[in-house]
């Protein structure tokens, strides 16, 4: 079973995704939180795969509780999806840059919200590519940039620097196969690699990466 906890707010959205999830045989809700204090104390006391966290809430917003959540050691196995109400959110790039692997729309279409649930659990990253070149673009038009480039970025080939800058473009694997030339498993294979180098938790962090580091024009 894929255990996930469900962080809001309102009442009505919780039961809404509690009643949602119930229905599905290979996933259960193991608890819920109203605000991000409270949802960090949920996921420390009740073990979690999948956290659904909403980011505007009252006190401990959901960007704090997902910062709290994944620098905690304790909780590495542990996926947070961001629900907003805004495909480009301001917060859903500060979101991702704390670890969450990916967000949603709260009005998504019930099938997208548990085919989320159980691609994050596999270790996937919610942001499709077309989603991920509309946040980039966002951020490269609407913010001011400050490079942080990440510690182990030397420890890249020549060739992964590329992919990862790729990667940050928002393109696929088959996409970058068919940008450099390669099969799609000899672009998967650098991805891969490149993520273990940068200890990154999944491609989603990837794209955070390579925007800090410069790798995105």
């Amino acid at each position: 079973m894929i255990r996930v906890v469900v962080v809001d707010d309102q009442a009505l959205v919780r039961r809404g995704l509690r009643g949602l999830i119930e229905d599905e045989e290979d996933i259960e809700v193991v608890g819920e939180a109203s605000d991000g204090l409270d949802a960090v104390a949920v996921v420390r006391r009740t073990p979690a795969d999948v956290v659904l966290m909403d980011i505007r809430m009252p006190g401990v917003d959901g960007l704090e509780a997902t910062r709290r959540i994944t620098a905690n050691p304790e909780l590495a196995g542990t996926r947070i999806i961001v629900l907003t109400t805004f495909e480009v959110d301001e917060y859903v790039f500060d979101a991702l840059r704390y670890g969450a692997s990916g967000f949603l729309l709260k009005d998504a279409p019930p099938d997208d919200i548990l085919n989320a649930i159980r691609l994050v659990h596999e270790g996937q990253a919610l942001l499709a590519p077309s989603v991920t070149r509309r946040v980039v673009r966002e951020l490269l038009t609407a913010r001011t940039r400050v490079l942080r480039p990440h510690p182990n970025l030397g420890e890249l080939t020549p060739r992964e620097t590329e992919i990862v800058a790729l990667v940050g473009r928002g393109l696929s694997n088959d996409e970058i196969a068919d940008e450099l030339f390669l099969s799609p498993a000899t672009a998967r294979t650098h991805v891969s690699r490149a993520m273990t180098k940068l200890a990154a938790r999944d491609r989603a962090q990837l794209v955070v990466i390579a925007y800090q580091s410069g790798l995105v024009d």
